[in-house]
């Protein structure tokens, strides 16, 4: 007997990248002192009162079996803060509440991809995209970008690579590079969608994370709201990342078939989990600042320690809890850079190559330690980088 080829490839055969994180995680768990800046986990916690809410709904009961497509009270708060964030018309009926924002963009592709379609997402990409992809049966192809571009894809390209395609998957703010896409390349993806008949999976989970702009949800543009589906999550807006809570917001009839599909495999998110996400939501957007307080003052410093050299520079940090830094000056590739900086000098960063080609030569850098802890490390790679670009 033999596994089934769907699940033995999701991998697409090959490692998925992330073989510095777990080299990490063993010198961890071995006792050595690294500096973690691999994964987007915040070093604050879930807020104690939403861990209160959570206790409250569990201790009143609310632990059996909760209606699959999530609970009317967060449905319709989900609905009511997409509304006000985007001027889009939402209700209830446009959300399907999910067991985290990766369960959401597997289930977004199961609806809208036949086995054997052609799925396009952008290069550099959050290293599950490809194997989403796979897991839902579809073939996973790639619009490779460019630094000189800040890893925004350009009108040409995403025309060009769509056609005969079923879906197109973008994410902005953006994972791994910290870009917000323009109005521009939104535009273009919308054209391009239009055009060429497409679905949009829009990957939005960092839309608290902003920076510099504005973030700009395509399901906003014109003739957009029928062709999108937008993933969202409580995991970086909220530090609720264990909880796994997320949602997806499509017209009604994609969701009445979301529901479909979730009654035959996760069967709902757990009510009390979806009380205390309700609870969190309707505290309004002073706790979600808070959260994201801590990377958007580590992006100062991150800019301030990089100032006055250029052997390592900053991809521009518009959003997100990251940062993408070109290394290319120490003719080293990311995973090189990445894996020598980890054994010499005890920190852990994600190479640019285990997010597609487009960044190689480049490392992502996640805020998520302490700010001494973080500004020590970061000058050390920065010293790293300078003795090994002056060999």
């Amino acid at each position: 007997m033999e596994l089934s080829h769907r699940i033995t490839h999701i991998n697409g055969g090959g490692s998925d990248g992330w073989d510095v994180f777990y080299r990490a995680r063993r010198m961890v768990a071995d006792g050595v002192d690294v500096a973690e800046l691999t994964i987007g986990e915040h070093d604050i916690r879930t807020h104690p009162d939403i861990l209160d809410a959570m206790h409250a709904a569990a201790k009143s009961g609310h632990t059996g079996y909760a209606m699959v497509p999530g609970t009317a009270a967060l449905r319709e708060t989900v609905a009511a803060r997409i509304e006000a964030r985007t001027g889009v018309p939402t209700t209830a009926a446009n959300i399907m509440i999910t067991p985290g924002g990766q369960s959401a963009l597997y289930a977004a592709h199961i609806a809208v991809c036949d086995p054997g379609d052609t799925a396009v997402f952008i290069d550099p990409y959050y290293a599950t995209y490809p194997g989403t992809i796979r897991g839902a049966g579809a073939i996973p192809k790639s619009i490779v970008t460019s630094p000189d571009t800040a890893f925004q894809p350009t009108a040409d390209a995403l025309m060009a690579a769509t056609k005969g395609a079923t879906s197109l998957m973008v994410n902005t703010p953006n994972n791994p590079t910290g870009v917000v896409y323009s109005t521009d390349t939104l535009e273009a993806i919308a054209d391009t969608c239009q055009d060429n008949d497409l679905w949009l999976i829009s990957d939005e989970v960092y839309d608290t994370q902003i920076w510099e702009g504005a973030h700009i949800s395509p399901r906003s543009l014109p003739h957009m709201a029928e062709r999108t589906l937008v993933v969202g999550s409580m995991s970086k807006s909220h530090a609720m990342t264990g909880s796994r809570i997320g949602w997806v917001c499509a017209p009604g009839y994609v969701v009445q078939q979301l529901i479909n599909l979730a009654t035959h495999t996760t069967y709902g998110v757990a009510g009390f989990v979806q009380d205390a996400a309700d609870f969190a939501l309707n505290q309004g957007d002073a706790v979600e600042e808070e959260v994201a307080a801590p990377f958007r003052r580590r992006r100062a410093l991150t800019l301030a320690a990089l100032a006055g050299q250029n052997v390592v520079r900053a991809v521009p940090a518009q959003g997100a809890m990251y940062v993408m830094l070109d290394i290319r000056a120490t003719g080293m590739s990311g995973d090189e850079f990445a894996n020598a900086l980890l054994d010499q000098e005890l920190i852990a960063v994600m190479p640019g190559e285990s997010f597609g080609h487009a960044a190689a030569g480049h490392v992502r850098v996640a805020m998520t330690i302490a700010d001494d802890r973080y500004v020590d490390a970061l000058k050390r790679l920065i010293s790293f980088a300078s003795a090994k670009a002056s060999q």
